[in-house]
């Protein structure tokens, strides 16, 4: 089983001058404004039993071809196994031509989460991982030079993953969904 999605128009941003140094008693520097070099969308796939991403790409647009295309991806890195794939409910999935390309490759399932239920998509926590400690404070000249830093970030990561694991029982969330539902 594995989880996939789209984190979309992550920027390649240069700042204007270098980050200045963290002291001790002073937190870090920079500048407000910075160079916008353009934007990439990075398709993930992590595998559920592992915690390792065994498909990644990243493409200039999230569109169904470019689903698509990850898709097959994911097919290829997983080969010869039946394969049950978590995503979202984005159009993009739910697309004709996805859906004609899985009745195609019986093998394969997508299994939808809910609405508002994003947070079941086990990918979105390496979406929070590789924010925090490869893009957001990091700058970039161009496109492919945060694509190289992506694939870099991701090779590193996979040596060193773990299985993500829920501490809170399926009891104590749906006391808590219901709580926190409208009345």
């Amino acid at each position: 089983m594995v989880c996939v999605d789209e984190k979309s128009q992550i920027q390649a941003l240069d700042r204007t001058a270098p980050l200045l140094p963290i002291r001790f008693d002073q937190a870090e520097r920079r500048t407000h404004d910075y160079r916008r070099h353009g934007t990439t969308t990075l398709f993930a796939a992590l595998e559920v039993a592992t915690g390792k991403i065994t498909a990644d790409a990243c493409y200039q647009r999230h569109r169904n071809g470019e689903f698509l295309a990850f898709l097959r991806l994911v097919a290829k890195a997983h080969p010869r196994v039946k394969l049950h794939i978590v995503a979202d409910n984005y159009a993009t999935h739910n697309h004709p031509n996805v859906k004609a390309w899985l009745a195609k490759n019986p093998r394969i399932t997508l299994h939808f989460t809910p609405t508002s239920a994003s947070w079941m998509n086990m990918v979105g926590i390496f979406f929070g991982i590789i924010t925090r400690q490869a893009i957001r404070r990091a700058t970039f000249t161009s496109v492919p030079d945060l694509i190289g830093a992506i694939r870099a970030f991701i090779e590193a990561y996979n040596q060193r993953c773990e299985p993500f694991r829920w501490t809170k029982t399926a009891d104590h969330i749906l006391n808590k969904a219901q709580r926190d539902a409208p009345a």
